[in-house]
């Protein structure tokens, strides 16, 4: 009887442990869902709404501007932010805030991406902490799920006029 339960509980335990490691590579590799907070890249994505981030990109480099993507934030490790690609590296971007009189212009270094949110007035992004590695991309976001009225692929950036193409 005894060898009956300790076959069960490892039986148990080793599923366990299998569709743990597989449910971790899914989310890893593949994708997951993902709530999004703050005002920062609105009225493309508001605050609470639910997208599905894909991750596969990443690891291809197939990152483009125009794409939503979710990054560790350069300021706090252990939270993600949500901002809009708008240069790659050796891009020339815009560094300086819509409101400014005179615009200034940087390249973006090898291995980093720029980042703004579409919410440009209320928005902590590159203009700010500057170019972020590559490296910190999580995913790409390409599918809103919630609100259901809202459901589908991403819209375009209301700030297409940020993207330099020199």
């Amino acid at each position: 009887m005894l060898r009956n339960a300790l076959g069960k509980t490892f039986r148990f335990l080793g599923y366990t442990l299998q569709y743990g490691c597989i449910a971790h590579c899914a989310f890893e590799y593949l994708g997951g869902i993902v709530v999004c907070s703050g005002p920062s890249m609105e009225p493309t994505i508001q605050n609470s709404d639910i997208v599905f981030s894909e991750n596969l990109s990443r690891h291809f480099y197939c990152i483009r501007k125009g794409d939503i993507v979710i990054v560790k934030s350069p300021n706090d490790p252990k939270s993600n932010i949500c901002k809009r690609v708008i240069g790659l590296e050796g891009d020339k971007v815009c560094t300086s805030n819509p409101s400014d009189f005179l615009k200034s212009h940087s390249y973006v270094p090898k291995g980093h991406v720029w980042l703004e949110g579409d919410n440009l007035r209320n928005s902590t992004d590159s203009r700010y902490y500057g170019p972020v590695p590559y490296g910190l991309i999580r995913g790409r976001i390409w599918l809103k799920i919630w609100p259901l009225n809202d459901f589908g692929f991403l819209r375009a950036s209301p700030n297409g006029h940020r993207f330099l193409d020199d």
